[in-house]
């Protein structure tokens, strides 16, 4: 996956906490995730790929003319991506684990 890896800037870094997810396409991987879903965060990077065709879902962090908005999940063929750490996002964390786990049943 080609992009670059950018520091949070003109925001609070580490952005630790729990944030929402902003759907910007479908994927197997949110099957039965709401979109404004929250997810727990705890980073001071994010990724920005040339390809934003990529970008699964976005979230912002900030306030306000400061506002970061990054890639929190991505997703190109097989391969996926995400910002949060699902194992530490109660339910909504477990069932992105399962629908991962689920895709080699495909």
């Amino acid at each position: 996956l080609e992009g670059d890896v950018v520091r949070l800037k003109g925001v609070r870094a580490p952005h630790i906490g729990w944030n929402r997810i902003i759907l910007r396409r479908a994927s197997p991987i949110l099957h039965g995730i709401e979109d404004g879903s929250f997810f727990y965060f705890v980073h001071s990077y994010y990724v920005r790929p040339r390809d934003e065709s990529i970008v699964v879902a976005v979230t912002d962090h900030g306030k306000n003319e400061n506002t970061v908005v990054f890639p929190s999940i991505i997703q190109k063929g097989r391969i996926y991506g995400v910002q949060f750490h699902p194992e530490k996002s109660g339910e909504v964390g477990l069932k992105l684990l399962r629908n991962f786990r689920n895709l080699g049943e495909e």
